[in-house]
């Protein structure tokens, strides 16, 4: 098993049951190393826990959501679908391997591989790979002077043309009677007798340069695609700061209109979004209201960051959500001025960790890779923040909710605090390198964030922010902020040990920001869809047959998108 820490550090560690190593890159790189020194420890599948109390049956009522009529025969840009090619046995092996390196970059560029259609370049490329490992042994002839020079020369029109054209149509005229040369050249060439080892060792030591440069460009490339899933779009950058702006231009609320008193009434049905993107607060909320029967008692606490807290209480100010209210808080001051005894006061998001699991027992399976989603630091100051409050659901803000979740208030979770779908293909006792000393049960299950039931009232009976304010003090000993977010994740786990619920799986589908194989209609059938990955449905790196489901619940006819661009 590979865990990776959340994308925006670049920790990196390697957990089995024996040892655990970590290493840290250097940031201006942001690509791990070589993954031939970066190998997959394998476990065995572990037992099925058997939960404390049984999970509840989920009864589905039917969507209220218009289904949204979908072509099947082209992407959101115009282009064509293309079935997805079956990979032979090695290109599942470098699948892997690159993977473990790059992550789901190489999904992506599987996905987005274009076959090579200029034939004559190609024919130039190897013409020149064939002529460069017969040039040395033919240099060393005696008698072979004019064929030396001849090798040399052409050589060097053909390195000069190259450089100059990457596709056919950019070829100079005359090419053809360059690539007759050259077969000419490489034929006497090959006519003359040399010795065949100093051949096969240039060209080995040619195709290793090949590898090496095109794994320098793969790196490049793999550079290009982290910075564009972890980089604002333009459009929504703009769009955050003219909402900022019109925010300070335009009139005050009068506090007589306000829906503050609603905000704390226990009764109501309150839904916690910890988000710094407006267009995805918007969509959860809009998702979730969409899909409910009843919005009159419902209240969306969306926490933001100071950046973010001006564009969205304007949004939300100018959008309404049916009769539903949005109380927009900016968490860092609300921590700065309550609860100054927290070091923590920065907004984390729900952070991600890229686990890759293989089987022992069956060599053979595929090795699968997740992204697992769980608690930031910031979680665990909810119930402080919320003192009124006693039950909460919390949904991240890379979540679209196709179906009514008001089943989810009338759970009875006992003495459980945290509702979660577990993800039991990892266990606790897989990652006891990465937990340290601290006591747990090994055959816990992981669990994912996304949609979460919390009971406040147990969360404050059994003290768990005290719990992970201790945790805290042992796992985050670094003050730099890398370790900070990768503390995050033993801390979520053990904070909840024997506190954990186990809601339905069929509540989530998750997977939808990194995995190209959901079908349709799993997708569709599903209560709520998670974007855990890196491919978010708002970025144009999004999985194009995922970002419709996201989309359909954009707002419209906003003037501040059609300024910025923001296409829905």
């Amino acid at each position: 098993m590979y865990i990776e820490v959340p994308y925006p550090s670049h920790h990196v560690f390697q957990v089995s049951s024996d040892k655990i190593s970590g290493r840290i890159k250097d940031s201006s790189d942001g690509i791990h190393s070589d993954p031939s020194n970066t190998k997959p420890i394998v476990l065995p599948p572990p037992k099925i826990e058997q939960p404390v109390l049984p999970p509840p049956k989920v009864e589905q009522p039917k969507p209220e959501v218009k289904p949204v009529q979908v072509q099947h025969c082209f992407q959101d840009d115009g282009k064509p679908l293309r079935r997805p090619r079956v990979l032979n046995a090695d290109e599942v092996e470098k699948a892997k391997a690159c993977q473990l390196e790059f992550g789901s970059y190489c999904l992506w560029s599987i996905e987005h591989k274009e076959v090579m259609r200029d034939a004559i370049v190609k024919k130039l490329k190897d013409q020149l790979f064939v002529a460069r490992s017969y040039y040395p042994s033919i240099a060393k002839l005696k008698g072979k002077e004019a064929l030396t020079r001849e090798l040399k020369q052409n050589i060097q029109e053909h390195e000069r043309v190259l450089s100059e054209s990457i596709v056919d149509a950019d070829l100079p005229p005359f090419i053809k009677k360059k690539i007759e040369r050259m077969d000419q050249s490489i034929s006497k060439a090959k006519s003359c007798t040399v010795d065949c080892n100093n051949v096969d060792r240039k060209l080995r030591q040619i195709l290793h340069m090949t590898e090496d440069e095109a794994h320098f460009h793969m790196k490049q490339s793999a550079y290009l695609y982290n910075l564009g899933v972890h980089t604002m779009p333009k459009s929504h950058h703009c769009l955050n700061m003219r909402l900022t702006v019109e925010y300070f231009k335009s009139t005050p609320l009068d506090p007589d209109d306000s829906p503050a008193h609603k905000f704390n009434i226990p009764d109501h049905r309150h839904y916690v979004i910890l988000s710094k993107n407006v267009l995805a607060a918007s969509v959860v909320i809009n998702s979730t209201v969409s899909s409910c029967e009843d919005t009159e008692n419902v209240v969306f606490h969306v926490l933001t960051d100071a950046q973010n807290f001006y564009a969205m209480k304007h949004w939300f100010a100018r959008n309404s959500y049916r009769e539903s209210f949005v109380d927009v808080i900016n968490y860092e001051q609300v921590i700065f001025e309550n609860f100054p005894e927290f070091g923590t006061q920065l907004l984390y998001l729900p952070e991600e960790f890229r686990v890759f699991i293989s089987s022992l027992e069956r060599p053979t399976e595929k090795s699968r890779m997740e992204y697992l989603s769980v608690f930031s630091h910031s979680h665990f100051f909810i119930p402080e923040i919320f003192k009124d409050l006693k039950k909460v659901i919390i949904l991240d803000d890379d979540v679209v909710i196709q179906r009514d979740l008001s089943f989810l208030w009338n759970l009875n979770m006992g003495d459980k605090v945290n509702g979660a779908v577990r993800l039991c293909g990892l266990k606790l006792g897989q990652l006891r390198n990465l937990l340290g000393r601290t006591m747990y049960d090994p055959q816990s299950c992981a669990w994912m964030s996304g949609v979460n039931v919390i009971d406040l009232d147990k969360w404050r009976e059994h003290n768990v922010t005290e719990k992970y304010l201790q945790l805290l003090r042992k796992f985050g000993k670094n003050d730099d902020e890398a370790s900070l977010r990768a503390a995050a994740l033993p801390i979520s786990l053990l904070s909840f040990q024997h506190l954990l619920y186990p809601l339905d799986e069929r509540l989530t589908l998750s997977g939808l920001g990194y995995d190209y194989d959901i079908k349709e209609e799993v997708a569709q059938s599903s209560t709520s869809l998670h974007y855990n990955g890196n491919m978010k449905p708002w970025l144009e790196l999004g999985i194009p047959d995922y970002r419709k489901y996201w989309k359909r619940f954009l707002t419209r006819d906003e003037r501040f998108m059609d300024e910025c661009n923001v296409s829905p």
